[in-house]
């Protein structure tokens, strides 16, 4: 019984104190990320306080949790692990979205304009001499599909080549040590690292398809209007510092680039290839314009015919729903949603 007193009196204590009790237990509202240039500010959004500070102003447990391997932090979203992930369209797509879970992109980030590329050590440097190659690559990922694209763009399929599925964990030091006709896809910053590898070459990059590989910060669409706007708020507090000039933005590209195991001159050289929307009416006109529902067809119809999802059927098909209102898909199973509203609130100062 004097047991029992004793965790009663220390729940209330530190319920009373905030650490977590049931009287001020906050809503959680748990985000995961993995290193990519578009990504590196949720680092800093958890560092410098802000994601404290915007958790605060709505009353969430808001917080940002870097997953190193891309992939896995996409399978403990869609297990339940967090409540939104840092991701692209395309994986978001094919992994949390066919696994069940409706997803809302909340804020379109950038797309990749270079920042995705297809490496080669071969005596003949060019997509041709990938030809009956084994390309190392996160299988299934917007490298599998940049790989696909860049393929058919010249006059190859994807039967000309082996795709051997590798955690982007261990691609940096796979490109570190390669042989010749070694053949990677990868991104940024493992990409920048690997181009300086003797005897590599870039054959091919997502400049050539721009617009096509965007990046995203997503949640659960049923996480709470509180979440949201956290997430929100402070990632368009971080755009404009990271946007401005001064030595506020000088000390968060100087962090950002240390976390990704980089300089600041090559993390900067990054961003030059990432077409970043800094401004968050920009970022809005992007995600309800006419160019996104062409890419999201063309993704999803190169998805079903590549096979990288089995449940392709038309009545298991996902249905994508666009800020108009507007469905692509099956509209009995929407499970990919792009929403504008929130980017516009950001715009608007109302966050």
């Amino acid at each position: 019984m004097r047991i029992i007193k004793t965790l009663i009196l220390a729940g209330l204590v530190a319920g009373t104190m905030g650490w977590g009790g049931i009287a001020n237990a906050a809503e959680r509202c748990h985000m995961a990320w993995s290193h990519y240039t578009g990504w590196e500010p949720m680092g800093w959004i958890q560092d410098s306080g802000l994601a404290k500070k915007w958790g605060q102003k709505y009353g969430v447990d808001f917080r940002w949790t870097l997953i190193n391997d891309y992939v896995e932090s996409i399978n403990q979203y869609t297990a339940g692990s967090f409540d939104g992930v840092a991701m692209t369209n395309m994986d978001a797509l094919t992994i949390p979205a066919v696994g069940g879970v409706d997803t809302t992109f909340l804020v379109v980030g950038d797309f990749s304009n270079g920042n995705d590329g297809i490496l080669l050590k071969s005596r003949d440097p060019s997509m041709m001499g990938l030809k009956g190659k084994k390309v190392k690559l996160v299988e299934f990922s917007v490298s599998h599909y940049l790989l696909a694209r860049a393929l058919g763009m010249n006059g190859l399929s994807e039967k000309d080549v082996s795709v051997v599925n590798t955690s982007d964990a261990d691609l940096g030091a796979l490109i570190a040590t390669s042989a010749p006709s070694d053949a990677f896809v990868t991104w940024n910053p493992i990409l920048m690292t690997g181009r300086n590898v003797r005897g590599i070459t870039m054959v091919f990059d997502s400049s050539r398809i721009p617009g096509e590989i965007i990046d995203t910060t997503a949640v659960r669409t049923n996480v709470s209007e509180n979440c949201k706007k956290a997430v929100v708020g402070a990632w368009y507090e971080t755009m404009k510092v990271m946007a401005g000039v001064g030595p506020e933005t000088d000390a968060m590209i100087k962090a950002m680039a240390k976390q990704a195991g980089g300089t600041e001159g090559e993390f900067k050289a990054q961003l030059r290839t990432t077409r970043m929307f800094y401004n968050p009416a920009e970022a809005a006109a992007f995600a309800a314009g006419p160019d996104i529902k062409k890419t999201m067809e063309f993704v999803a119809k190169f998805s079903f015919d590549h096979g990288l999802y089995k449940e392709a059927a038309n009545d298991r098909a996902v249905g994508i729903q666009y800020p108009d209102g507007t469905v692509w898909g099956n509209p009995k199973n929407l499970r990919l949603r792009f929403d504008d509203s929130y980017m516009k609130l950001a715009a608007d100062g109302k966050l």
